[in-house]
């Protein structure tokens, strides 16, 4: 597609891709709703070895994040008690000996899931839900908690870095909708609705060998190109992840709008997205045995009013 990316290419696919309305006035889950049950028995039986790949990074202080985009920061753990206390009998008033700990953290800081609430069009939210639901007190709609059981199904990784025969994309590398097809076709595999579609770009890999985050978290990046949220609406693909920071291409292809492709995806057509996804392993493993697709399971924490959730995915062959 040759899309002259910008404000008015945002209201043209916001207004033309739309599913407001389409799972009912009140739907809080969008393109997730196109998931059967069905589906995930189908899905299931895609499991064929029983191996099982975990796509979520640590939580700890070693992540991405460095503020570089709206003060995120790693996850702060901090013990609550220890094996210190326990042997120095600081806890003998208690009659049990034991360790405690607590989780400081942003749901987008590591693995994550985006709740719909999480992006605005002007002064609407998907499916014309009011901004001013969300607030202080979280998101009375559009919360992350409304997908707690509509995360499971036919898991399609597409391995972008493999197909281009490199290690990872250069940051700014931009992903056409010809070669997602192109890459599928290679990979013998087919896109169907309801898909949870994986993006392998290399760039979380490329960061983890040299030993430097930078601005992984924020900064430029290789991505789909806008015309992305086409190809998942006419896919009617439940989900689309990737293994950077924010699926879509940095720089963006227009100055008009930050994350154009976001604009568009999750509050004009509610569609799920996954990003920070750790696939390497999983990418090895279907480069050697030539199966890309697997059941994939990845349910967020059932986050009250969240715009987001920290996971720890799985796809298992």
């Amino acid at each position: 597609m040759d899309i002259d990316v910008g404000l008015a290419a945002i209201e043209e696919a916001s207004r033309k891709l739309s599913n407001w309305g389409r799972w009912g006035k009140d739907d809080h889950s969008g393109t997730l709703n196109l998931v059967t049950p069905q589906d995930i028995v189908d899905a299931a039986k895609l499991i064929k070895t029983g191996r099982t790949f975990a796509l979520g990074i640590p939580l700890d202080r070693e992540g991405p994040q460095n503020g570089l985009f709206g003060g995120r920061f790693n996850p702060i753990h901090q013990m609550l008690a220890t094996g210190t206390d326990a042997i120095t009998g600081q806890q003998d008033w208690n009659k049990i000996r034991y360790a405690d700990d607590t989780l400081n953290l942003c749901v987008q800081g590591a693995t994550h899931w985006d709740a719909l609430g999480h992006i605005f069009y002007e002064d609407k939210a998907y499916n014309g839900h009011d901004p001013r639901h969300i607030n202080a007190r979280g998101l009375n709609v559009l919360g992350i908690e409304h997908s707690k059981s509509k995360m499971s199904g036919r898991g399609v990784l597409l391995d972008i870095a493999r197909f281009r025969g490199v290690d990872w994309l250069k940051d700014g590398e931009s992903i056409s909708n010809d070669e997602l097809d192109a890459c599928a076709k290679a990979q013998g595999v087919e896109i169907r609705r309801a898909d949870f579609v994986i993006l392998r770009t290399g760039q979380m890999e490329r960061c983890l060998a040299e030993g430097e985050w930078g601005g992984y978290a924020g900064g430029d990046a290789p991505g789909v190109k806008f015309e992305n949220c086409y190809w998942c609406h006419e896919k009617e693909v439940a989900a689309i992840c990737s293994d950077t920071w924010g699926v879509e291409v940095r720089p963006n292809e227009t100055t008009e709008a930050n994350q154009p492709w976001h604009w568009v995806v999750i509050p004009a057509m509610g569609l799920c997205m996954g990003e920070i996804f750790y696939v390497k392993e999983l990418a090895e493993d279907c480069a050697k045995d030539g199966v890309y697709e697997f059941f994939f399971c990845g349910p967020p924490l059932i986050i009250t009013g969240g715009t987001g959730s920290p996971i720890n995915p799985q796809a298992i062959k």
